[in-house]
């Protein structure tokens, strides 16, 4: 890359962070960090795009450690309009893995799988989808819902799920603006065209390193209002929502502009994780997860009364 470019791409991104970043202090820093290594070369040695972005995203979360913060490289040439690059890329990619449903299955016991991945899609995109496996998963005695490969998503998707899980509508999470007000509340759904799953059936969800952003949303929900067990390893970590910005031909600046706080909690899952209920390496927590749902609907059945022969 010419000086005269990544000069440009380098002011760009530091004047978006500074005017956009969710923590205002951290986003003055971190400006000033970037016009410092650009002013001292930092950058120069960038022979294309993606190593640019690279160099920039290392410093961009060097700070507080922010996922979300980056200068991501595009192999496709971003749309010169304002207009979120990744949203072509989610459609297609919503059309081609049947609206994230990765896997419906009945396991042993009258036990469900549901799994889903890469993300929890815009009901929009994926509502129908969703709602089918969620039809086919009713007859079940418990759940596993599997998100070791799910790396985001959106909130109405995970406010559709909890809709489905929960009992009655409930605040999930309000959602603050870098100035510190409430801007939205985020509630699970109050209808669905499918019965809701019965609160006293067991739900698991299974986690990896890789679990992010919506994934991590939705487990730590489910998590933090005692819906569901949380079996595997440690989420990624990424809790801030964020828009992006065309930079350059192929480098977009995401920037997270807001937080959410749970209403349980008062913080949110932000670079620390959901911690899992049952540690388990993700490789196994599809195993670990099921045979603790077994014990759990073997420990119900051995307590439940038996029924009474009619006279």
């Amino acid at each position: 890359m010419r000086q005269a470019e990544i000069t440009e791409v380098v002011e760009r991104t530091a004047t978006l962070v500074d005017e956009h970043y969710v923590f205002p202090d951290v986003a003055a820093r971190l400006a000033s960090l970037l016009t410092d290594h650009l002013a001292a070369g930092h950058y120069a040695a960038a022979e294309d795009p993606r190593a640019l972005g690279e160099l920039v995203t290392a410093d961009l979360q060097s700070v507080n450690n922010d996922l979300h913060l980056r200068l991501k490289h595009h192999d496709e040439p971003l749309a010169d309009r304002d207009r979120d690059p990744d949203d072509d890329r989610i459609i297609r990619l919503a059309a081609s893995t049947m609206g994230g449903i990765g896997r419906v299955q009945l396991l042993a016991g009258n036990v469900g799988v549901l799994e889903i991945r890469p993300y929890l899609f815009p009901p929009q995109l994926a509502g129908d989808q969703m709602t089918a496996a969620l039809r086919l998963l009713a007859g079940t005695d418990a759940l596993l819902i599997d998100l070791r490969e799910n790396v985001g998503g959106t909130p109405e998707m995970v406010a559709l799920l909890c809709g489905w899980l929960f009992d009655e509508p409930t605040l999930l999470h309000t959602m603050y603006d870098r100035a510190g007000d409430p801007v939205r509340q985020s509630w699970s759904a109050a209808y669905l065209p499918v019965p809701r799953y019965a609160p006293d059936k067991p739900v698991h969800v299974l986690t990896s390193r890789r679990t992010f952003s919506g994934g991590e949303e939705l487990t730590y929900n489910l998590q933090q209002f005692g819906r569901a067990t949380v079996v595997g390893e440690r989420t990624g970590g990424g809790g801030h929502p964020r828009i992006g910005f065309r930079a350059h031909a192929h480098l977009e600046v995401t920037v997270p502009v807001a937080r959410p706080v749970h209403p349980v909690t008062g913080t949110n899952w932000e670079g620390t994780g959901v911690t899992p209920d049952i540690e388990a390496p993700a490789a196994e927590a599809l195993d670990v997860a099921h045979r603790a749902a077994r014990a759990r609907l073997d420990a119900v059945s051995s307590t439940a009364p038996l029924a009474t022969a009619p006279r």
